[in-house]
């Protein structure tokens, strides 16, 4: 049982670095709290997948706010991770993948958004600590009784403002990915959520922290 958590995971983390690092290398702009890590990484230094962790850890004390419940100090962990995949992805794996046109650039820029999304839908069946940002989707669904789509475009739309404050690359990917992520994260939630029970038989409900 706890490998197949731990395959969740894993898996599911480096797929959502693999989505979110696509939609930052198309270029017509990135999705909003990557905008914000983008644009700090650029304004102030330090690599994008730094950022994502720092902005990952005030997230954490905002999703404790929002819950009335201590910090889910855990979830530092998993933001680590994500943080770590990220540079991988974009410093390594996909340093030399130079894109021309808009055409190809939407292409690239609508799969790293189905397969964040799909990412994201994969570890969530794994019950460990979210990260912050995903468990921002939760808190703001538990705390407000929102369905998870809603809940992560709130999130999404709350990063657009904060990535517009810092200059991060704002664009009509943005918009798109502000508005596209929810529904697509609950179209394949289910699915994802029927192979897990078919490794462990019952239904499990995600871990808010």
């Amino acid at each position: 049982m706890i490998t197949r958590r731990i395959l969740f995971f894993c898996v599911g983390l480096f797929v959502l670095a693999l989505g979110i690092s696509l939609m930052i290398i198309a270029d017509i702009g990135a999705g909003a709290w990557d905008a914000l890590n983008v644009g700090l990484s650029e304004t102030i230094g330090l690599t994008v997948g730094n950022w994502v962790i720092i902005v990952g850890i005030f997230v954490m004390l905002l999703n404790a706010l929002l819950l009335k419940e201590q910090p889910a100090y855990l979830s530092i962990g998993t933001i680590i991770l994500i943080g770590f995949f990220i540079d991988f992805w974009l410093l390594v794996a996909l340093d030399e993948m130079n894109l021309e046109g808009f055409v190809v650039k939407a292409i690239v820029l609508l799969g790293g958004l189905v397969i964040a999304s799909l990412g994201i839908a994969i570890y969530l069946q794994a019950k460990f600590p979210l990260s912050p940002l995903d468990n921002l989707m939760l808190a703001i669904s538990k705390r407000f009784k929102l369905r998870f789509g809603i809940s992560k475009t709130i999130g999404e739309a709350t990063g657009l403002v904060l990535a517009l404050l810092f200059g991060g690359p704002i664009g009509i990917g943005t918009l798109v990915v502000t508005f596209g992520i929810g529904p697509i994260i609950q179209f394949f939630y289910p699915h994802c959520e029927r192979l897990m029970e078919k490794g462990f038989g019952s239904k499990i409900k995600p871990k808010i922290s």
